[in-house]
């Protein structure tokens, strides 16, 4: 069943994805050649909690860490490691998930370590794009596929693929609520998106196949042919005058 929030519910879950992106701004200052991906989860659970929030991973299904941090052919869930140490020319995506006052904000970015190729870049630009134009597609009215169909169009469009096995995901009281919201699929499918409705829009899109496999720690997700990857997600709410990024500090 998929959950329509109040505007006081979606005020707070702002609150929520407020935090999320102060703690991105956090982590874009520290990125650099050297620091591991420990050192990220430190700051970013001690940043959480100096805030009153809570990780939302932190012991999810087990999940060891208070951030996600996923290195080049990583696509998601990397668990942080003091043996992870950013290089120059890589690039680390992360996730970053807290509950405030009861409601969950979760946000993930794709960072450059320094300076990357120009194939990297392209890689990062078209999907952070293609997480905007899907967003623009969550209107009320639209079908859920509609968001994901724009998503498909822009990376492919790039010569990009779609990771097909993780998908986004509504967002509320819950870090994960219906419905899914797959990267991939035609437009004019799926539930009719409603004000109210609030999700977790998130692109993953590789260099190469789409394919990927879990490790071994039952966590962490690579692309099967060793190709980067990038994933970026904005928590947003539907409304009546058009899609809110709850997760941005900025008015998009």
């Amino acid at each position: 069943m998929i959950v329509l929030k109040s505007a006081e519910e979606i005020q707070a879950m702002q609150k929520a994805g407020k935090v999320v992106a102060q703690a991105h701004e956090l982590v874009r200052e520290l990125i650099r050649p050297g620091v591991t991906t420990l050192d990220l989860d430190r700051a970013v659970e001690e940043f959480l909690l100096r805030q009153n929030a809570i990780p939302a991973f932190k012991g999810y299904q087990g999940y060891p860490a208070s951030i996600c941090a996923s290195v080049n052919e990583v696509v998601v869930h990397g668990i942080p490691s003091k043996d992870v140490v950013l290089q120059e020319g890589s690039i680390i995506s992360v996730d970053i998930g807290a509950f405030v006052d009861g409601f969950c904000g979760d946000s993930a970015w794709t960072y450059p370590v320094g300076e990357v190729g120009p194939g990297v870049q392209l890689l990062l630009q078209t999907t952070e794009e293609a997480l905007f134009q899907g967003i623009e597609q969550a209107r009320v009215g639209n079908r859920l596929s509609d968001i994901s169909h724009a998503v498909q169009k822009c990376a492919e469009g790039r010569g990009f693929s779609v990771v097909r096995d993780f998908v986004g995901h509504g967002i509320g009281r819950n870090m994960h609520e219906a419905p899914q919201i797959p990267n991939f699929g035609p437009p004019g499918r799926g539930p009719r998106l409603k004000s109210g409705m609030t999700l977790a829009v998130e692109p993953m899109v590789n260099m190469g196949s789409y394919h990927v496999q879990v490790l071994e720690d039952n966590w962490t997700v690579v692309t099967r042919d060793s190709k980067w990857s990038a994933h970026f997600e904005h928590t947003i709410a539907i409304t009546d005058d058009g899609p809110v990024v709850l997760t941005s500090l900025q008015e998009r």
